[in-house]
């Protein structure tokens, strides 16, 4: 059988310096500035191409991973292990990137750096991809460190702003504050066991002191990027100053690619059979680490005004969702725990992704009509001034599909049936009560008062965009391109279909709980 899924990792990496290259070429000479040269798009076609392109390994591997649990490649010492959550944070990097793209042709068209733009958020496709199938810790770590520097880049786009600079050091600094704890870890594991392979580790470890401070440096380190609290200061200013599809991604699935991280490093240190650390270990301080999450994101989103901050805080609530029902897993060896958990990673991805893109949208039409009002030099003024929630008041009177898909992301996240949010929720909440243990028990209804809390925030949202009297912000929009339609009525459609029959993400969620239980040895 043919192993060729390292294209899901190669096509993005190769044409990425390829489209920015493009960009470069195309703004040599008199043109430089022209803003209606059709070869300034180049870049934006050619990264959408690739995306789309690199579907095509992607099924292919989809079908040979049918017949085997997992596919290994191997170069060298270079080891790549594409499984069932492989599977499912590609899938959610691949069509999350794909539809940001395709939705950021416009919003870009007036930006100068468009090139930067796409070479770097095709490159941190690729480089997810690659975290995800890390065969070892060490390059584990090398492609969890390109992912901070692939979205650092984008954090900052709007470079010429201070609070967009001041969001980037703060990301980066953190970030690389829990790399150097993630490389300590990773020095200790070697040190005991005299590899950094995670099959090999299976085999070489022991119980020791070392793995549990091992272990704790990988839950901080790689915590600053899954963004637990309290590792997660970063994560507001991040989100607010990035441009929207980068916002998108940066909830949907950068701090998830955080997630599988951690739960790869914390699965190595298992070993065989639990002969390394136990994993009824991590189970306890994932629940409390989700506890602590969904509270505090939950507190924090309720005194916000501007709604990407909103946004972004909510993402600290729903990845506690996420880590309560893999902590289960664990605790419990509960396989529907694990699904229900991954199944919300895979929804939060469709859902918090539509309602930054459905933000963005409308920051595109009313910054657009306040750049032409102001200036004939649309670099000028970027589109990038805060929305605040009294800017959403009316806004169904005149942007009707940006009203209905935000609504629906916003009531997903808030866990009403019948759509996509409830339904994996809903898993979490069945898998714990069928343990039977009283302070699971107790966890789940936490999680269910919390959910119900996080309406407090959302459901003023959707209210103000039914209102009957639009905002001046609002009445001034221009008009929405089709190319940010588009992703927006695709991703509010899966939100429903997923919400009506949640089976039918089972050809991903169902492989990757398998192979996270079998990381820790279930």
């Amino acid at each position: 059988m043919s192993i060729q899924f390292y294209w899901l990792i190669l096509l993005p990496l190769i044409a990425s310096p390829v489209i920015y290259l493009s960009g470069r070429i195309t703004r040599i000479g008199k043109d430089a500035l022209d803003f209606d040269n059709p070869w300034r798009r180049l870049p934006y076609w050619l990264s959408l191409f690739v995306l789309l392109a690199t579907w095509i390994p992607f099924f292919s591997a989809v079908q040979q991973l049918k017949t085997s649990p997992a596919l290994i490649f191997r170069l060298g010492e270079i080891a790549l292990r594409f499984d069932g959550l492989s599977l499912l944070l590609v899938a959610v990097a691949l069509g999350l990137g794909t539809l940001v793209t395709l939705f950021s042709g416009p919003y870009l068209k007036d930006e100068t750096g468009e090139e930067k733009y796409y070479a770097m958020l095709t490159a941190m496709i690729g480089v997810m991809a690659a975290l995800g199938c890390a065969g070892d810790l060490f390059n584990l770590w090398v492609w969890f460190e390109a992912m901070a520097v692939t979205s650092y880049l984008l954090v900052v786009f709007y470079r010429d702003q201070p609070a967009s600079l001041e969001a980037g050091v703060k990301y980066v600094v953190q970030s690389a504050t829990g790399s150097v704890m993630v490389l300590l870890g990773i020095a200790m594991v070697l040190a005991i066991a005299g590899t950094t392979d995670i099959a090999l580790l299976a085999e070489r470890l022991t119980p020791s002191p070392m793995l549990y401070l091992a272990g704790a440096l990988f839950v901080i380190g790689f915590g600053v990027k899954t963004a637990l609290v309290p590792m997660h200061t970063w994560l507001p200013d991040a989100h607010t100053q990035a441009p929207s599809g980068i916002s998108a991604m940066l909830s949907g699935v950068v701090i998830e690619a955080g997630l599988v991280a951690m739960l790869r490093s914390l699965g190595a240190l298992t070993g065989l059979n639990g002969a390394g650390v136990s994993i009824t270990t991590w189970g306890p301080l994932l629940i409390i680490f989700g506890a602590l999450n969904m509270l505090i994101g939950n507190l924090m989103a309720l005194r916000q005004t501007q709604v990407k901050r909103l946004l972004a805080y909510s993402s600290l609530s729903n990845l506690g969702y996420m880590i309560t029902g893999i902590g289960i897993a664990m605790y419990a060896s509960e396989a529907a725990g694990a699904e229900g958990g991954l199944f919300h990673l895979l929804n939060h991805g469709l859902m918090k992704g539509l309602a930054f893109l459905a933000v963005g949208a409308l920051m595109y039409v009313v910054g657009q009509a306040a750049v032409h009002a102001v200036s004939a030099e649309p670099e000028d003024t970027p589109a990038h001034a805060p929305l605040t929630i009294r800017d959403l008041d009316g806004t169904a009177q005149r942007y009707p599909i940006i009203a209905l898909t935000l609504s629906l992301a916003l009531l997903g996240l808030g866990g009403l049936p019948p759509l996509a949010g409830f339904m994996s929720k809903w898993q979490i909440f069945v898998a714990g009560f069928s343990t039977h243990n009283l302070w699971i028990g107790v966890a789940v209804v936490f999680m269910a008062l919390n959910s119900v809390l996080s309406l407090g925030y959302y459901a003023p949202l959707v209210n103000a965009v039914y209102r009957k009297h639009p905002s001046q912000a609002v009445l001034s929009g221009g008009k929405m391109p089709a190319a940010m339609t588009v992703p927006l009525l695709l991703m509010g459609l899966a939100i429903v279909v997923l919400g009506f029959w949640p089976s039918l993400a089972g050809w991903l969620t169902a492989p990757a709980g398998r192979a996270l239980l079998a990381v820790f040895g279930g």
